[in-house]
């Protein structure tokens, strides 16, 4: 368990010092009361406070994300569900998502506080935020499009975030693809020659184009590998209710590696 049970008695404040900044505080202030040394309160602390940071702005902007069209779907109200089921949430930390994100669906939200925040928090660690930003893209096409309200909200957050249109654009196009690919795939069931689409989504959820040599597509592999580790992800800052989320992301991308081998070498 990570820093969650130790909130949860705290209480939740929300707006106050921020959007982060309450939830911040009643760690901080139950990390004094056990008397840790500073030593201690700089080492381990921080990592924490980037994981309440995480869950907080994701619930958060997920609810914002949803709100963006006017309205939110059932699909996207499952859709964060889902997210909380793969996280393994308790009852108690259910309701605090659930309260995140209902705060997020509120006209007062303030978006780019809070994304902005969460940014300083985890020290642009590239990673962190490539996890966080592919979640959204998730929840935003957990209807099968993205519409014009919310791909320019999108778009907003990325920038804030520091992620180029390129970038986003290529995260995009990825997240569509391992989407596709794990319907298309069975969930990681694959025959011995994969049709041409699930091949073609392959090569898109490795970040490569069918011309890449091996070589290329080995070195593509390795970073998306690298990228996505779950435990290097915790070790940032990711919170450890999201190893599951990340497993299953490593899972899709040696699915989509193990396909192009095989129809490489069927040539």
């Amino acid at each position: 368990m990570s820093v969650w049970g130790k909130l949860l008695g705290a209480g939740f404040g929300y707006m106050l010092g921020g959007p982060i900044g309450a939830i911040l505080g009643a760690f901080f202030g139950h990390q004094f009361d056990k008397g840790l040394s500073h030593t201690v309160f700089q080492s381990s602390a921080d990592i924490e406070r980037i994981q309440a940071s995480f869950f907080t702005t994701l619930f958060s902007v997920m609810g914002h994300l949803a709100k963006a069209d006017g309205r939110v779907s059932e699909t996207e109200i499952a859709m964060a569900r889902s997210v909380m089921q793969q996280m393994s949430l308790d009852e108690e930390q259910k309701r605090i998502a659930i309260d995140l994100f209902n705060k997020g669906k509120q006209a007062d939200f303030p978006l780019d506080r809070a994304v902005q925040q969460f940014r300083r928090e985890c020290h642009g660690q590239r990673n962190l935020i490539q996890m966080f930003m592919e979640v959204l893209l998730h929840a935003a096409y957990a209807d099968g499009v993205i519409k014009p309200q919310e791909e320019k909200l999108l778009k907003h957050i990325a920038h804030m975030l520091r992620i180029s249109p390129a970038q986003l654009a290529r995260l995009e196009a990825m997240v569509q693809a391992q989407q596709s690919f794990h319907q298309g795939s069975g969930g990681h069931r694959h025959t011995a020659k994969p049709n041409k689409n699930l091949l073609n989504e392959a090569y898109i959820v490795l970040g490569v184009t069918k011309s890449a040599s091996d070589a290329e597509i080995k070195k593509a592999y390795r970073r998306q590998m690298n990228q996505h580790h779950p435990d290097k992800l915790v070790a940032r800052g990711m919170p450890e209710e999201m190893i599951k989320m990340a497993t299953e992301k490593t899972q899709e991308i040696k699915a989509a590696y193990d396909t192009i081998q095989k129809a490489r070498q069927n040539k």
